[in-house]
């Protein structure tokens, strides 16, 4: 397949910047008439069209960063939102936000409008629809055409771009493990199905906690949702179902939402929270602080995932254009917030 002709490609043929191909293209009076004249006539020859995506360079001036978050009723995306507007205000910067809706075509359409000179680069998580078709070229053409991207908790390992994560399968297992050393033995975990990252490594994560501490793993009490953020009668039936009759005596769930649907499903069956069941979750939002019994949590702190996003796209847009491009993966620790959904560590 013939590679596609980018402004990336130009400027590494032609050994000039990103930005300098982008001008001439665009008849900037910055750069010299020979140098236009090369770099439009090898656009030409080459037959190089440019996309709708980043049409155009902007030269980076706008001081402006986009965000891309698949929810806002996600209490952990708000926190992440809260650290990028602090880290963005102390650097004099202005925030766009727009939701996907996980929904792939908003999503294509959302960095579309902000590429068309209202930002100067993006944050973004990925909607659940982009991770399902598996189709990133919207983010590819971005980046190609010299606009820095920022990839955080959804990401994609293929797309070279800076990312911010927690170790998902690490963070299962301190939940997990938590579990185990509270005297849970039977443990169910709620999760996505696996085109889902966060949730295939936090499964992961939960498999090997109970591995470590010799509990062989149990196929019938894993639960995989085709849901993330929210969940919709048939999900909510799903959980009922699965958690009816079952012999468990903990549940993990990769969020908070399951975990409050896992807990009154529970509460109906006429058990107890923690003393028949105990309960694990990932996100220490909203719902699980003011949930009774209050959850005990994994939380990511997305605070501090956020600011170190905005950390790293500043520090991209304010970089000399000759340097050397280089990615970064920053992880931010997890930790364990106990509440009353299990019980004291025997």
């Amino acid at each position: 397949m013939k590679r596609k002709l980018t402004l990336k490609l130009i400027a590494k043929e032609l050994d000039v910047s990103i930005s300098t191909v982008s001008k001439a293209l665009r008849d900037s009076a910055e750069i010299s008439e020979d140098t236009r004249q090369k770099i439009k006539a090898f656009a030409k020859l080459y037959n190089y069209k440019p996309n709708n995506i980043a049409l155009s360079l902007k030269n980076r001036k706008t001081r402006t960063i986009g965000i891309i978050i698949p929810q806002i009723v996600h209490h952990f995306f708000t926190t992440v939102i809260r650290g990028v507007e602090q880290m963005a205000r102390e650097h004099n910067y202005n925030v766009i936000i727009t939701l996907s809706n996980n929904d792939f075509d908003k999503e294509v359409l959302n960095m579309e409008l902000l590429a068309n000179g209202s930002t100067d680069g993006f944050i973004l998580s990925l909607s659940k629809e982009t991770m399902q078709k598996d189709d990133f070229r919207h983010l590819t053409e971005a980046i190609d055409q010299g606009m820095p991207v920022v990839m955080f908790d959804r990401i994609v390992d293929e797309i070279p771009c800076d990312k911010v994560l927690i170790d998902d399968r690490e963070g299962a297992k301190l939940g997990v493990n938590h579990l185990i050393k509270t005297g849970c033995k039977k443990i169910a975990i709620i999760t996505t199905e696996d085109y889902i990252t966060i949730g295939k490594l936090r499964t992961k994560g939960y498999m090997e906690a109970l591995e470590s501490a010799g509990i062989e793993v149990d196929k019938d009490l894993i639960l995989k949702l085709d849901a993330i953020d929210e969940l919709n009668d048939k999900a909510k039936a799903r959980i009922k179902h699965f958690l009816k009759g079952k012999d468990i005596d903990g549940v993990f769930t990769i969020n908070e939402i399951f975990a409050v649907t896992a807990a009154k499903y529970i509460m109906e069956a006429d058990k107890t929270i923690p003393e028949d069941v105990s309960i694990v979750s990932f996100s220490d939002g909203e719902l699980s602080q003011h949930f009774v019994p209050s959850l005990t949590t994994v939380s990511q702190h997305g605070e501090e995932m956020g600011r170190k996003a905005a950390e790293l796209l500043i520090n991209k847009l304010e970089r000399p254009e000759e340097e050397v491009e280089q990615y970064t993966t920053a992880y931010i620790d997890t930790s364990l917030i106990e509440r009353e959904s299990t019980k004291r560590v025997k």
